[in-house]
């Protein structure tokens, strides 16, 4: 098993030059803003299954695929935030079963291998959220770049990739790796900003917001009041 699938990318050289294209600012924002960005994602994720799972399964129950899509996609989208340790369990579980199947292709133990990585999940869900985002943007941005090389004619992406099959897995490796720094010194910074701005009495812009439309009150109003 590799982390660059052959299959996988020649339905993407098949695509249009603006498809391709698009993948690049989804990838980028996959590996660099993962974590700051987790619950769209969740949502994103949860919604855009739900809904292909739907229009596949419609046929099976004698329903009208648009409509138990639509309805699966938005249950889904509702329940996703509240379900979310329940989506980093099952997310964790896979994820952990797919690496270890590619690092150890003789372990047999699919079930234990589940349980165990979906329990580290949602131990180390923070960290887990982005390693997965960092090697899913990664990932995203190899594929691009590799079908925008065939849409040009420059390399048959699909021969180079059985080709160089270890080094395609390195590359994908390595850019997970280096995204999930780039994540972690980016949330460092932002929660040492947000000590700062605590520090300072500095007000947030939502509360900002909220206030001014009458859902809130200003921090400094209810410090004023108290002296």
């Amino acid at each position: 098993m590799l982390l660059i699938a052959t299959d996988i990318l020649a339905d993407l050289c098949g695509l249009s030059l603006g498809m391709i294209l698009t993948m690049f600012p989804i990838g980028l924002m996959l590996w660099l803003l993962g974590w700051w960005s987790h619950r769209f994602w969740i949502v994103l994720g949860s919604t855009v299954l739900a809904g292909v799972f739907g229009l596949m399964e419609a046929p099976a129950w004698r329903v009208q695929p648009i409509v138990v899509a639509v309805l699966l996609a938005i249950a889904a989208g509702v329940l996703a935030l509240a379900l979310i340790r329940v989506v980093t369990f099952v997310a964790g579980g896979l994820g952990g079963v797919y690496l270890v199947q590619l690092a150890l292709p003789t372990v047999n133990q699919p079930l234990i291998t589940f349980l165990i990585c979906g329990l580290i999940g949602l131990l180390l869900f923070r960290w887990f959220f982005m390693a997965s985002t960092s090697l899913a943007g990664g990932a995203l941005l190899i594929y691009a770049s590799l079908a925008l090389f065939t849409y040009y004619e420059r390399i048959d992406a699909v021969t180079w990739t059985n080709e160089n099959s270890l080094l395609a897995t390195s590359i994908c490796g390595g850019l997970a790796l280096c995204g999930f720094g780039m994540q972690f010194l980016l949330d460092r910074w932002r929660t040492r900003r947000r000590k700062e701005r605590e520090e300072k009495g500095e007000e947030d812009l939502t509360t900002i917001i909220l206030a001014r439309i009458g859902f809130g009150t200003s921090g400094k109003k209810d410090r004023k009041k108290a002296a």
